[in-house]
C-alpha cells in the first residue's frame, strides 16, 4: 500500500497539485475537525464508489491511518484502485503539523 505523510501533503497543497482528498471518517468526526476532503464514511465507501477518481492521485485518510487503510486495502482488491495513498498518522498527524 502507498503512503504519503502530512509534510508531503503539505508539499502538495502548496504547489496546488491536482489529487483528490478522501476523509472516511463519521460526520461527526468531521464536523469536530477536517483537511477539506470529500467525506465518504468507511461504511459508505461500497455505495459510494463512483465518487472516487481513478485518473488521478487520491489520499484517503482518517483520524489516525488505520480505517484509511482498510479502505484502500478494499478499494485495490475489489474495484482496481492503483491511485490511492494512505495518510500516515491521520488528521491527527495533521493537527499536530499545523
Amino acid at each position: 500500500m502507498k503512503s504519503i505523510t502530512v509534510q508531503e501533503y503539505k508539499t502538495l497543497l502548496e504547489k496546488n497539485a491536482d489529487f483528490q482528498l478522501i476523509d472516511v471518517r463519521e460526520p461527526f468526526e468531521y464536523e469536530e475537525a477536517n483537511m477539506g476532503g470529500i467525506l465518504i464514511p468507511m461504511n459508505e465507501v461500497p455505495d459510494n464508489i463512483g465518487q472516487i477518481d481513478k485518473t488521478k492521485q487520491v489520499i484517503v485518510q482518517c483520524r489516525s491511518g488505520k480505517r484509511s487503510a482498510s479502505v484502500i486495502q478494499y478499494l485495490e482488491s475489489n474495484h482496481g484502485f492503483t491511485n490511492l495513498y494512505n495518510l500516515e498518522g491521520g488528521i491527527l498527524a495533521w493537527l499536530e503539523l499545523a
